[in-house]
């Protein structure tokens, strides 16, 4: 990467309204199992483990999995991105050390969707290269970073989107790609479709950083905010197609995601993780 820093971006900016009231904050919902890192039989857990066994067993909060592969891939910042009164994710988390990375927090700007959300972490990533993920979604591979920013480093892309297998078009933002991985279009939330593959992760060099900065820049100056509806930043990566960015997909054709936005999701990824004791 050129040297460049990498740091990974999280936005945590929603009010999680389709599954609401909740006592906390959705990206620090419990899915599953972790072992206590106090413990010196951490590795040997496994799926006969006793819950009540004091000893082993903590909960595990569904960023926690997103952080997990951020540092796999070698991400050792990141920065959760918070609406004001989310306090409770920096009170969890800290200072990153629970994970081995070093976290910070910022505070959201305009709240008129994720470009704008991203956007107020410009200052800091500007000269970075970046790892974007969701805190409230469950995704396999493991270690699908490491082949977005592999094959961002060796294509000499501007953006790498991770694509998932979905049968739900409708809540996703589906891409159309050729056979050498590289990316038409993106069509977001389309009620039918024949595209198989949504993105739910990416990577992206400064200059699409560069590129957003200046795109909101324009929104901004050009439209009533307040009337504004909200961007998905699939519309933000089709415009920069549109000016000529090379923007490339890696699909993991048997992996997984879920989002734990919707009730019936939740209830999967409860019950998917309640024996996952890792």
């Amino acid at each position: 990467m050129n040297k460049r820093p990498l740091i990974g971006l999280i936005p945590a900016g929603g009010k999680a309204t389709r599954i609401s009231p909740l006592p906390l904050s959705k990206e620090l919902y419990p899915v599953g199992f972790q072992g206590n890192s106090n413990s010196n039989n951490n590795n040997n857990i496994g799926k006969n483990t006793q819950i009540n066994n004091q000893n082993y067993l903590r909960p595990k909060v569904v960023s926690h999995y997103l952080l997990e592969k951020m540092q796999l891939a070698g991400i050792g910042k990141a920065y959760f991105i918070l609406r004001p009164g989310k306090w409770d994710i920096p009170a969890y988390f800290g200072d990153g050390s629970i994970l081995s990375m070093n976290l910070g927090y910022l505070i959201m700007g305009l709240p008129y969707g994720v470009p704008f959300t991203l956007d107020s972490a410009y200052p800091f990533i500007k000269d970075a290269v970046v790892a974007l993920g969701f805190p409230d979604i469950l995704f396999q591979p493991k270690d699908a970073y490491i082949h977005i920013l592999k094959r961002l480093e060796a294509s000499k892309a501007d953006v790498v989107l991770g694509l998932f297998p979905t049968d739900n078009p409708q809540k996703a933002g589906m891409v159309d790609f050729d056979d050498t991985g590289k990316v038409r279009s993106i069509l977001e939330k389309p009620l039918h479709s024949d595209l198989r593959f949504m993105w739910g992760i990416a990577v992206w060099q400064p200059q699409f950083s560069e590129f957003l900065h200046e795109y909101l820049i324009t929104i901004k100056q050009d439209t009533n905010l307040p009337q504004l509806p909200e961007i998905p930043i699939g519309n933000v990566i089709q415009a920069a197609i549109n000016q000529g960015f090379q923007v490339e997909a890696e699909a993991f054709t048997n992996g997984s995601y879920l989002d734990i936005g919707t009730p019936d999701d939740l209830i999967t990824a409860v019950r998917g993780f309640a024996g996952d004791f890792e």
